[in-house]
Order: structure tokens, then sequence, then C-alpha cells
């Protein structure tokens, strides 16, 4: 199956077998998290569904439980621990930050308060391109023309228009801003095709491919924009048959460029930045655990980047059980801006990340930060939303469901949680729970289907709520 037709099918999974459904857009008001005043044994609850945008509901109370197993019930032990949440976000991607550029001072200032500041969404984990994307405003990397293999040409100039600008506000919104990042392609003058365009990396450029990726990070800390992570390629197995920026990555060139030239580059130059390995769908689980099975390529990798275009989120833990200590990470998804459901499919993107957290992911990082209504700017083939829509006339800010149900995860789950367990099948019920370093615990709960009741079970307490219809709901307590 083409990577066209899993991406569309993927994008499209919120309008399957849904109702087409119009909410008018609801601003976000943020009030203290309604935990901070809940009393001893209370658990403070917020919801997400029909006209409700994470609105507090009325505080649930723990009681003493009968013992007796029930149907309905999800159990939690927070005594059984998983991996450490790293934190939320979504790309800066070049079309983003012209839009976020287009905005006047204020209503800039305004979105990246509510998007970034901890008191707000929080968006702590965010993707940055390496030259241009399919969502960029043209094609460009940072060294175009003849072949240049001591890249005497390189230059970050086009970044500095909007693209580091808007950086270096979010990280000032919020210091603790974590930023990876990804080339879609190498310079055309580096493939076998000679074009930004689909194809394939030639070998022989290796070595100068990693002085590459050396002087983007160089450039962006001297312009005060530090990068944490990068990946080696976006969508390693695909070229997207030409139709826009990529470039097929087979598995031995990933190893060898990891283990003989990007990793001994960052060392020889005293980086600390990462380097995660894939950056593609779930179905490649076997190529990734025959990367890390290198002993070379583990001396400078011990992180994968996800994809969920294809695939299964169950095919993460089959990497984690042969390579437990690997950290995981999921990079990249977002909504159809032609979807009936593209403002209100929260409970699609709950489950999304509700799996890709029970399947050992340590952070969620969603596609475009911002598009137009129309999807745009866009040089590639596809319909993808923004996780906030910018008007391209207007200038009008809304939200998407995929931005309703990062809600429930970045306001609430904080950076250091440990995932705990939580068991229980309940139907067309998805959790998913955390523990935050202040002892605060956190429960996820999206229910896709009918309103239903929900009893909670931790050790000898209990404690009775209702899902409401087609919800997210974020419940905390203790701490």
């Amino acid at each position: 199956m083409s990577t066209e037709h899993t991406r569309r099918d993927f994008l499209r999974l919120s309008a399957a077998g849904l109702a087409a459904s119009a909410t008018a857009e609801v601003l976000p008001v943020w009030d203290a998290p309604a935990a901070a005043n809940a009393r001893a044994g209370e658990i403070s609850v917020r919801v997400t569904a029909d006209k409700r945008r994470f609105e507090s509901g009325p505080a649930i109370s723990w009681r003493k439980g009968s013992g007796k197993s029930s149907p309905e019930a999800i159990v939690l032990n927070p005594q059984k621990k998983f991996q450490e949440i790293l934190g939320f976000g979504a790309a800066f991607t070049d079309a983003s930050c012209y839009l976020f550029n287009q905005l006047s001072g204020d209503a800039r200032d305004k979105l990246f308060h509510e998007l970034f500041h901890p008191t707000e969404l929080g968006l702590n984990v965010c993707r940055t391109c390496i030259g241009a994307s399919d969502y960029s405003t043209e094609m460009y990397s940072y060294d175009d023309g003849e072949s240049d293999p001591e890249l005497k040409r390189f230059s970050i100039d086009h970044d500095r228009r909007y693209l580091l600008p808007a950086l270096r506000q979010a990280r000032k919104v919020n210091p603790d801003l974590f930023l990876f990042s990804t080339p879609w392609s190498p310079p055309g003058w580096m493939k076998a095709n000679g074009s930004m365009l689909g194809g394939s990396m030639r070998k022989k450029n290796f070595a100068s491919y990693a002085q590459y990726f050396l002087k983007y990070l160089q450039a962006y800390a001297a312009e005060g924009v530090s990068i944490e992570a990068v990946t080696s390629q976006n969508e390693v197995d695909t070229d997207q048959d030409g139709r826009m920026p990529a470039c097929l990555w087979g598995q031995e060139y990933e190893i060898d460029f990891v283990k003989d030239h990007l990793g001994p580059v960052f060392k020889a130059n005293g980086l600390s930045t990462k380097i995660w390995l894939l950056d593609h769908n779930f179905n490649l689980w076997g190529r990734v655990i025959c990367e890390l099975d290198d002993p070379d390529v583990r001396k400078y990798s011990n992180s994968v980047a996800w994809h969920g275009y294809a695939g299964t989120p169950d095919m993460m833990a089959k990497v984690h059980d042969a390579h437990p200590d690997v950290e995981m990470h999921w990079t990249e998804g977002g909504p159809d801006y032609t979807s009936p459901r593209y403002a209100t499919d929260w409970a699609e993107w709950g489950r999304t990340f509700t799996d890709a957290l029970r399947n050992w992911c340590q952070s969620l990082t969603g596609w475009n930060l911002a598009l137009d209504e129309k999807g745009r700017p866009n040089i590639g083939p596809f319909p993808c939303g923004g996780l906030v829509t910018i008007h391209s006339q207007t200038k009008e800010v809304t939200r998407s469901g995929q931005y309703w149900a990062f809600a429930h995860f970045s306001r609430s789950i904080r950076r250091g949680a440990r995932r705990f367990e939580s068991q229980g099948q309940l139907a067309d019920i998805q959790h998913v729970a955390c523990q935050n370093s202040d002892g605060q615990n956190v429960l996820v709960i999206t229910n896709a289907a009918a309103a239903r009741p929900v009893v909670l079970q931790a050790g000898a307490m209990t404690a009775d709520l209702i899902v409401e219809r087609d919800s997210v709901t974020t419940l905390a307590w203790g701490g």
C-alpha cells in the first residue's frame, strides 16, 4: 500500500463512521487546574464533549470499596510504573511560522501564550524542519545549486525571516521547550536524482551531509535556538513519488550514516544532540530492531521516532521488548482540514495519543502548529490541517479537535511524570494513567461511543463516574 493512501487514510480516520457535526468555536478560558483546589480524597474532573471544551466538572470522591470487581472498572496501580514523559507539542514548519508572522504582534503574543505557556496548553516538545518540508512556502535547502561538498554556500538565511523569530519567542514563553529537527531531503546535489523531490541519497556524500547537520545546529545555536535532538530523515521508506521533498534511506544507509558519520561528528564537536532513528511508520519495527542490534549504532542513538500512518501502535512494544532501554517518541500526525470533524474529532486523537503512551512513547508531537483554512502554505499533495487554523484573510484563530485532545494531556501530565498501570477492557473506552513528580495522579479517559458509567478502583478505594458521549475526560487527584 502506498504511503499516499496510508497517510490519507490516517488523516481521514476522524471522519470514518461518524456523522458530520458542526460546533461553534469555543474559545479557551484557562482557569487554575481544578486539582489545585480539590479537597483531600476528591478527584478533579475536566471534560471535552459536544459544547464543552476542557471544562471543569463537579469533583468526584474516593470511597471505601466493596472489594468486588466490576466489569465497568478501570483498575489503577500507581506502584507499577513505566516510561518517563518528556512532553507534548507540534511542528514549527516553515508554513506555520509564515502564518504566525502574518499576525499582529499582539495577536501573535496572545496565541503563543495560549499554546506554550506552562499555565495554559503548555506545549513543550516541538519539531522543526531542516530545510523545506511539504509544508513550506517554497522548496529550499541550506545549500542549493551545483555540487558543494565543502558546503561553502551553506546558509540559514531563509529561516531568519520568520522561523527563527518564532522559535525564540516560543522558548521565551516556555523556557523548557525541547526542540528536535528533521530533514525531508538533503540538498539535491547530494542525491542520485539531483533534486530534493523524491530520489535517494548517494553514500559518497555522507561525510558532507554529517557536516551539513553540524553547520545547521551550530548556526541555530548562534541564533539563540538550541536543538536537543535530530532524526536522520523524515519517513525513510518512501520518496513520495517525487511530489514533495523526500528521500529514500535504506536500513543499511541509516546504520552507516549514524555510526560512521553523524554520531562521530557530533562527538568530535562536543555536541550532546541526540539522534533519533527511523521517523517513520509502526510497521517498520523489524528494521528498527535490526538497527538497534548494531552496537556501533547504539553508541550514538538510543531513541526511535514513530509515525502512525501504517501498522499498529503495539508494534512499538515489540521494539521495547527487544531493547527495553530505548526511548520512543511519536513525532507526526495531524488533522485533515477537509474533514467535517476537523474541529470535533478529539476522541479520535485521544485514542491515538493513549495508544502511543501505552506503547512506550515518551512524547507526542503533532504535525503543523498552524495552517490556513485551506491547509496552506503547502507545496505537497496532502490535505493536512493545523493544530490551529489562522484564516488567510481575517487572521481569526480557530482550534482543531486535536488541539482539545492535546489539552487533556499537556495541561495535566508534566515533564518527568511516569506512566503507571491502568487495566480494564471496557468497550470503546481507552485510558492512560500517569503520576507527576509531585505525586499527583492523572487519568485520561477517551470514550468514542455513547455515555456510560465507569468505576475507578485503586486498592481498597473506588469512585464512580459517568463519561459523556464522544468525550475526553481528565481526572486528577493526590499530590
